[in-house]
């Protein structure tokens, strides 16, 4: 199936409400899980950055799974950063270590120069130019940091999109089971990132499958 682009920020104040509420339960505990196997050895204080990060949740999980870091999550997407408190307050205690701000990657400004993990869930499917990602990677992280991006994997075919939606999403309102389908259409495949890695220099990266819908790419930085 060829890959069919979408829209790169999520604008509409619908769409940000949708995902602020939505249950991301099962995905975004997953990227926290295979965060922790491929760096168990995270030490006690630190500062992470979640590149796309919408709302803020996963920058809020990784906040309250590691108390003594503090987490800036950055998004181009003033709507989605908007419902940035509503998701704080499910997570007590992180407020004071997550900062949310605006701004366009790859080159906007950020709280610090450099980090010392680097974050990101569901951001590289709505770049067109997916160097975009890998040159914010380069920018802003720490040597000897660990990175971890999860995404989603375009299927093979029109029908295993639908059969997705409706395995994962049967039950979410409308706007998200179509946004679902089209980030899917939208997504890259292991190979292409893959090739992406190569023309961004970025060989201490690799990428695998984990689920039947997601691909992470991990490594830690020289």
């Amino acid at each position: 199936m060829e890959r069919i682009p979408e829209p790169e920020l999520m604008a509409e104040d619908d769409q940000a409400q949708a995902y602020a509420l939505a249950d991301f339960e099962e995905a975004h505990r997953r990227m926290l899980e295979v965060f922790h196997d491929c760096f168990p050895s995270l030490p006690d204080t630190g500062h992470a950055v979640d590149l796309g990060c919408g709302p803020g949740d996963i920058a809020c999980r990784f906040a309250a799974r590691y108390p003594g870091w503090r987490v800036d999550g950055v998004d181009a997407s003033p709507a989605m950063l908007g419902y940035g408190p509503v998701v704080m307050d499910r997570y007590p205690g992180v407020a004071t270590r997550v900062t949310l701000v605006e701004g366009l990657l790859p080159h906007c400004p950020v709280p610090r120069e450099r980090y010392d993990v680097v974050l990101s869930n569901s951001l590289l499917h709505h770049l067109a130019d997916p160097q975009v990602l890998w040159i914010a990677v380069r920018r802003l992280v720490s040597s000897g940091a660990p990175v971890l991006i999860m995404d989603l994997v375009r299927p093979a075919a029109d029908d295993d999109v639908d059969g997705l939606v409706e395995e994962y999403a049967s039950g979410e309102p409308e706007v998200l089971r179509r946004d679902f389908a089209n980030s899917l259409r939208a997504a890259y495949r292991v190979d292409e990132v893959a090739s992406q890695l190569v023309e961004a220099r970025l060989p201490w990266l690799a990428v695998a499958m984990v689920t039947d819908r997601h691909m992470i790419v991990s490594g830690v930085a020289p």
